[in-house]
């Protein structure tokens, strides 16, 4: 049977309504708890997510900051990392990863990305290594994590610390660990987009070192263990207690959401074997030791403009997932890259596509989704 997308009522790229719809009598018990006691920072709740999230994460120390950018921002002050330094990191992610190193006074130093996964190339990375190295910061991209094993193999050789940018990737695992564990410390996003999202922004970064733990701590209210008595030259980045109360709601429901998304993007690779676009289409792969968790479900095309103006004419939601890679964005020109220095990613931003997988997907919206690609592939 097939569909033809135009008789499937419109529907959007993520649709937190629907999500909301579920666990609304929840989410307003956790807001009218939050309302009712006036502790809006830090406090009980904050405490109790750090706990959960640590506990989810298999992580013994968990410290909730305002945002995915100032977890990995306060996880490189706390390595001390700052001017004159180099960090190593992929060129084909969000902004924020590359952004908070040179924001500490750091250097980005990036190294291309494997073309299967998305993932910073473990072979890579040992080229870009300099004396100046005090970091590597692999990104578990659209939910999958980077290949930890041969990172750590290179990173332990040198002493250099391992940063994690798990934004995308909380409840994904790598082997027998935790996305955000294996590292020094991880860093986890909550904007409201993520698969575990708030009313706004938040962040948090895990860890299982005593002392960086301590120092989270510090960083993240002003450098202060006391009032008034500033310890360290830190900055105010505080996860709030609405958005830790909410948080708390939506994580006992992460792992229903994930598998919802699992099982989407198991029928969609079903899907495309189906109408026969296996030769046309690069699905996302996982290994199997490693869990995927898809905050995107990212397919590859060589016609992707044109393919994503066709699903825009016919109704169908997707995005595109990095237009352009950070060594060419103006940002960073300063570091005098130019194209063809990295071109799997290069590559990656041209074909990349990410499609519709939120868990509450139904099976004839699926079904929309690739008729309408096989459609424009018979053209």
């Amino acid at each position: 049977m097939t569909v033809d997308s135009h008789t499937v009522p419109p529907f959007p790229f993520l649709d937190l309504k629907m999500q909301f719809t579920s666990i609304r009598s929840e989410v307003n018990d956790a807001v009218a708890r939050v309302l009712e006691s006036q502790y809006f920072i830090l406090g009980p709740e904050v405490d109790a997510f750090e706990k959960e999230v640590g506990s989810y994460t298999d992580c013994k120390y968990a410290i909730g900051c305002a945002s995915g950018s100032d977890a990995l921002i306060l996880a490189l002050l706390a390595l001390e990392i700052g001017p004159g330094d180099e960090v190593i990191t992929a060129p084909f992610t969000f902004f924020a990863s590359a952004g908070s190193i040179a924001r500490v006074g750091a250097k980005p130093v990036f190294v291309d990305i494997d073309a299967a996964s998305f993932n910073l190339d473990p072979g890579a990375i040992e080229k870009a290594i300099t004396p100046r190295t005090k970091a590597v910061m692999p990104i578990h991209l659209f939910g999958l994590s980077a290949e930890m094993d041969e990172i750590q193999k290179v990173a332990a050789a040198r002493k250099i610390p391992i940063v994690e940018d798990a934004a995308q990737a909380i409840g994904a695992r790598y082997k027998d660990r935790s996305a955000g564990s294996i590292g020094a410390m991880g860093c986890f996003s909550f904007f409201p987009s993520k698969n575990l999202g708030g009313a706004g922004d938040g962040g948090m970064i895990t860890t299982n070192d005593a002392q960086l733990a301590e120092k989270l701590r510090l960083l993240h209210v002003h450098g202060a263990r006391t009032k008034y008595e500033y310890e360290l030259l830190g900055v105010n980045s505080r996860l709030d207690a609405m958005q830790a109360a909410i948080l708390r709601v939506k994580l006992r429901h992460l792992d229903a959401w994930s598998a919802g998304r699992q099982k989407n993007a198991d029928h969609y690779s079903a899907l495309f074997r189906e109408f026969q676009l296996e030769a046309k289409i690069t699905l996302p792969t996982a290994p199997s030791y490693s869990s995927h968790i898809y905050n995107q479900f990212t397919i590859r095309a060589k016609e992707r403009d044109a393919l994503r103006e066709h699903l825009s004419a016919h109704g169908i939601p997707s995005e595109i997932y990095y237009p352009k890679p950070l060594h060419l964005q103006k940002a960073f020109a300063y570091l005098g890259h130019k194209i063809g220095d990295f071109p799997v990613s290069e590559a990656a931003s041209l074909e990349a596509l990410s499609l519709p997988i939120f868990p509450e997907l139904t099976d004839v919206q699926k079904r929309s989704v690739v008729s309408a690609i096989a459609n424009f592939y018979k053209k």
